[in-house]
């Protein structure tokens, strides 16, 4: 505690301005305590055992960590004093912090949370951009820049590394755990090299370093392609990823045939005015209202259910996929059009529900009523319409959405 308050205390003496210096400051802090706390667990662990007990290196290791860490804080706390040499020190923190998290990916300790393989893709896009950052960060050699480099590829890498052991302890088998356990070790070794040559580059620059830049960011990046290889095997065969645009189209159709399911559910429900009637009178006006709005609902919500299998035929026949270039966009285009349509069709049917409601309770207006019809068949339309841009004019569900159609028009 005296500690983190000590730290605190500094980075807030160094002034608003000096934010990355800050930043360094705090994780270099924060490395001493986290050391501390391993050492303390592996002394635990290892009290009272013997001298080639596995939990003996492990406490080696530990006090190793903690030792370099102590000696990391004392060096940022001097280099605090001297702006020439914040860049370099910042990058010789980052590499130090990545050894520590790649004792802690290889501890047997348990994560502390989980992670599945989706987590595991999205962890490796900060590596990504870190990479890239590098590349360029080497080329210029601002001070300035290198700590923020130092500082974004230090939180890159330890999020990835801490992800890779959680999705590694979820893992269905040892031979997927140690697969993605590995290829989280392969980043953090091909990112470490990169780090380290920015760092030489920043204390002398060299024809020979400044040329390996670009090699060792294609290292990086066949390490980070490893890992989503990893994940891909962590999927197993019945994922489905959440953002492939048929999915999010299927889920939005399904949603807007659910929507219009509720509003049919309501109108069901829903109860004329009680007025005197003639004994040879015939269906009273409001009820004749509800009828036809439960009818337009009724062939709104067959007609999205068409749509919806409209759209899985495509996927089964391979047409929501191509690997012409430019060609994924087009279709990711048309998987957005149909979600706006199915969302239009939901509204303006909930609308039309709204209205009925309004004028049969005593609070609403017949062009209210009417326009809402109109609203119906016009989203309807559109999703005819955007639905027949890609589906198979001869597929059974094209057929059952001009059915649905039909139906619709008569009301």
């Amino acid at each position: 505690e005296a500690l983190s308050s000590a730290g605190k205390n500094g980075a807030a003496a160094m002034g608003a301005d000096d934010k990355e210096g800050q930043v360094l400051l705090l994780q270099s802090t924060k490395d001493v305590m986290t050391a501390m706390s391993s050492l303390l667990d592996a002394t635990k662990n290892a009290s009272g055992k013997s001298v080639q007990d596995p939990q003996m290196e492990q406490l080696k290791q530990a006090a190793k960590i903690m030792v370099t860490s102590i000696s990391s804080l004392l060096k940022t706390v001097k280099m605090s004093e001297d702006e020439a040499q914040r860049g370099g020190r910042a990058l010789e923190s980052a590499v130090e912090a990545l050894d520590q998290e790649v004792q802690l990916l290889q501890s047997p300790e348990p994560p502390t949370r989980e992670a599945t393989a989706v987590d595991l893709i999205h962890a490796t896009k900060a590596i990504t951009v870190s990479t890239a950052r590098a590349v360029s960060v080497g080329t210029s050699l601002k001070q300035g820049e290198l700590s923020s480099l130092a500082n974004t590829s230090r939180k890159a890498i330890g999020e990835l590394l801490a992800t890779c052991k959680a999705a590694a302890y979820g893992a269905d088998t040892e031979q997927q755990s140690e697969l993605v356990v590995q290829a989280g070790l392969d980043v953090a070794k091909t990112f470490r090299v990169l780090l380290e040559n920015i760092y030489m580059l920043s204390q002398k620059q060299t024809y020979d370093n400044r040329q390996k830049l670009p090699e060792q960011s294609k290292a990086v990046a066949n390490a980070v392609s490893e890992v989503i290889q990893a994940a891909e095997v962590l999927k197993g065969t019945d994922w489905v990823n959440p953002e492939d645009p048929n999915v999010i189209a299927e889920n939005e159709l399904l949603a807007a045939a659910s929507a219009i399911e509720n509003a049919a559910k309501k109108l069901a429900i829903l109860k004329p005015r009680s007025s005197p009637k003639d004994a040879d009178e015939r269906l009273p006006f409001d009820e004749q209202i509800l009828e036809a709005a439960k009818a337009i609902t009724a062939a709104t919500g067959a007609l999205v259910k068409s749509a919806t299998q409209a759209q899985r035929e495509l996927v089964s026949q391979g047409r929501g996929q191509t690997t012409k270039p430019g060609a994924v966009d087009d279709f990711s285009q048309w998987s957005q059009g149909l979600i706006t349509a199915a969302n239009m069709v939901s509204a303006a049917t909930s609308t039309l529900c709204e209205a009925a409601n309004a004028l049969v309770t005593g609070g609403g207006s017949e062009e209210r009523l009417v326009a809402s019809a109109k609203s119906v068949a016009k989203s309807t339309a559109q999703l005819l319409v955007t639905c027949m841009i890609k589906a198979d004019p001869n597929g059974s569900s094209v057929r059952r959405l001009q059915v649905g159609t039909a139906e619709r028009k008569i009301f």
